[in-house]
C-alpha cells in the first residue's frame, strides 16, 4: 500500500506531462519527511531519502552498499532494474570499498577535468557536424528522433577508439536495454560489450585501450568489456536524458544572433541538470547491517534511494553543490564529459545556427517518464535550424 502522505502518488510510475507542469511526486515526498517509506516495485518496502544532509550521510556510509547481493531475498532483478551482483560481474556501479576504489582509480585519469577539457574541440566538432548534417536534410527536425541518442554515443565511441560505423548499432542496443521482451536486455548488453571490444585492437588508439592498461591485473577480458559497456550505456543515458530539455530551454526565447556567452551557457547547463537531472533517484542501495537513519531503525538488506530531483529543487535547500551526479565514493565518473557534451551543443546552436528556434511553443513540449528509476525525456523536440 502506498504511503498515505503521498496522496496516492507512485514515485515509480510512468508519467506524461507538459514541460512546464510541476512534478507532484518529489514535492509530496519532501512533505512526507526526511525519510519516506514506500512500496518497492520489486516487492516489499523501501525508503527514500529526501533531505540533503541525510542524503550525503547515506551516500558516504560504508554500511549502505550498491552491491545487489544485499537486495532483499526474492527481489526480481529485472523488475528492480538491478545489475548482476559484484561477485558475478564487478563494475563501478556494483563494487564498494577498496575494490571499487581500485577500479575507480583506473577510470578517473581518463575522464578527469583536464583530459575532458582536452577533448573540447573534438566534442564541439561532433556536435557541429551532426547538426549541420541534419540541417542539410530538412529545415525542421525532431532532435529527439535520433540526435539526443546518437550524439553522446558518437562522442563516446570516438573517445574510446571504437569505429564510428558502429553508432547505429550502439543506438539500437541502447534502445533495446529498456525492452520488456524476455532476454532482450541481455542481448542488448551482449551487443554493446561485443562492440566495445572493437576499441581494444584498433592500433591501441583511444580510451578503451588505455583503460585496458590501467585496470587491476586480475581483470578478465570479459570484465574489461563490461566496464566499457558501462561507460557507453551510462554515458549515453546521462546526456540523452538532459539534452532535449537543455536545447528546448536554449531556444525557448527564439533565435539568438549574438555570440555564445560561456558564463550564460554554463549557467544553462547547471540549471538544466539541477532541475532535470538524468536520473530522478540514485540507483538502489542496501543496508549491510542494521542502521539508524532519521530516528528509524532499518534492518540489514533494506532498500534505500536518494531523491536527487526532489533535493535539488527543494526551495528551502541551502546553497551549495547539488546531487545531480551523486556524492561520495560513487560520484559519477563521467560528470565532466556529460557537462562538456551539453555545453558543446548549446554553444554550437548559438554560434552556428543563430536563427534556430523551436518549431512549436515551448509550453506545448511534453515529457515522458519511463517509471522505475529512469529519468524523463521529451516526447519530441521539433526545431527549425535555419530561418
Amino acid at each position: 500500500m502506498l504511503n498515505p502522505h503521498l496522496d496516492g502518488l507512485d514515485p515509480f510510475a510512468a508519467t506524461v506531462r507538459g514541460i512546464t507542469e510541476p512534478d507532484p511526486v518529489h514535492a509530496a515526498l519532501r512533505a512526507a519527511g526526511p525519510l519516506v517509506e514506500v512500496d518497492a516495485p520489486a516487492g516489499g518496502q523501501a525508503w527514500i531519502v529526501t533531505d540533503d544532509a541525510l542524503a550525503r550521510e547515506v551516500l558516504t556510509d560504508p554500511r549502505v552498499a550498491k552491491d545487489p547481493a544485499f537486495a532483499p531475498p526474492g527481489w526480481d532483478r529485472h523488475t528492480a532494474g538491478l545489475e548482476q551482483t559484484a561477485a558475478e560481474q564487478p563494475s563501478l556501479t556494483t563494487l564498494d570499498g577498496p575494490e571499487h576504489a581500485d577500479l575507480r582509480r583506473a577510470h578517473a585519469p581518463l575522464l578527469n577535468a583536464k583530459r575532458i577539457h582536452e577533448q573540447s574541440h573534438r566534442v564541439h566538432a561532433i556536435a557541429r557536424e551532426m547538426l549541420t548534417e541534419l540541417a542539410a536534410d530538412r529545415t525542421t527536425v525532431d532532435l529527439m528522433a535520433g540526435f539526443t541518442t546518437r550524439y553522446p554515443l558518437t562522442v563516446l565511441l570516438d573517445l574510446l577508439g571504437i569505429p564510428l560505423s558502429h553508432v547505429d548499432r550502439a543506438a539500437d542496443a541502447c534502445r533495446r536495454m529498456f525492452s520488456d521482451e524476455p532476454g532482450e536486455q541481455g542481448r542488448a548488453i551482449a551487443a554493446l560489450t561485443e562492440l566495445a571490444a572493437s576499441g581494444l585492437g584498433a592500433g591501441d588508439q583511444g580510451l578503451a585501450a588505455e583503460l585496458r592498461d590501467r585496470v587491476p591485473a586480475h581483470t578478465t577480458p570479459d570484465q574489461l568489456r563490461y566496464h566499457l559497456f558501462g561507460l557507453i550505456f551510462a554515458g549515453q543515458l546521462t546526456t540523452d536524458a538532459a539534452l532535449g530539455v537543455l536545447i528546448a530551454r536554449a531556444l525557448a526565447s527564439g533565435p539568438h544572433r549574438s555570440s555564445a556567452d560561456d558564463v550564460e551557457i554554463d549557467e544553462l547547463v547547471r540549471e538544466t541538470l539541477r532541475e532535470h537531472p538524468p536520473a530522478p533517484f540514485t540507483l538502489w542501495r542496501f543496508t549491510t547491517t542494521e542502521i539508524e537513519l532519521a530516528g528509524r531503525r532499518l534492518p540489514a538488506r533494506t532498500p534505500v534511494l536518494v531523491d536527487i530531483r526532489g533535493i535539488n529543487t527543494d526551495p528551502a535547500r541551502s546553497p551549495g553543490p547539488d546531487l545531480t551526479f551523486g556524492a561520495g565514493p560513487h560520484f559519477c565518473i563521467g560528470a565532466q564529459l556529460a557537462q562538456l557534451e551539453l555545453r558543446a551543443v548549446a554553444a554550437v546552436l548559438r554560434c552556428d545556427f543563430p536563427d534556430a528556434r523551436l518549431a512549436i511553443p515551448f509550453t506545448e513540449l511534453r515529457q515522458t517518464g519511463m517509471g522505475g528509476l529512469q529519468g524523463s525525456r521529451l516526447t519530441s523536440l521539433p526545431v527549425t535550424l535555419h530561418g
